[in-house]
């Protein structure tokens, strides 16, 4: 099965700088999709420890990545990304699959999952 998401070279570099930082080295790196958000839906990303019977690896750029099977659909194609400019750095998330988004990016909207909209 091919690989859900994409990381790009630039951000797994940086989740790596962040594991090392928070003692993290030896923790996946959770991509997942929440309810939440003006659009609906939000994505979220953090270690975690422990395999779940649901989930799927994927490795990218010497890190290993969850994917719980059942936001694959809404996450397929979706690439992460780290770029840095004059304000700061920060993760960019660009998901084929959102119809609609809000804010910094954050919070989206799919074809068939609507998630449960907040009020900004």
């Amino acid at each position: 099965m091919a690989n859900v998401i994409k990381l790009s070279e630039a951000a797994a570099l940086q989740v790596k700088d962040m594991m090392k930082q928070a003692e993290e080295e030896d923790a996946y790196l959770r991509v997942a999709v929440k309810g939440g958000g003006c659009s609906g839906l939000s994505y979220g990303m953090g270690f975690e420890h422990e395999l779940g019977e649901t989930d799927k690896i994927e490795e990218h750029h010497g890190i290993q990545v969850l994917v719980n099977k059942d936001d694959a659909d809404i996450l397929n194609g979706t690439e992460i990304d780290y770029k840095q400019s004059l304000m700061g750095g920060g993760f960019t998330i660009e998901n084929p699959n959102a119809i609609a988004s809000c804010g910094c990016g954050s919070s989206f909207r799919t074809a068939t999952k609507t998630g449960t909209p907040e009020n900004c």
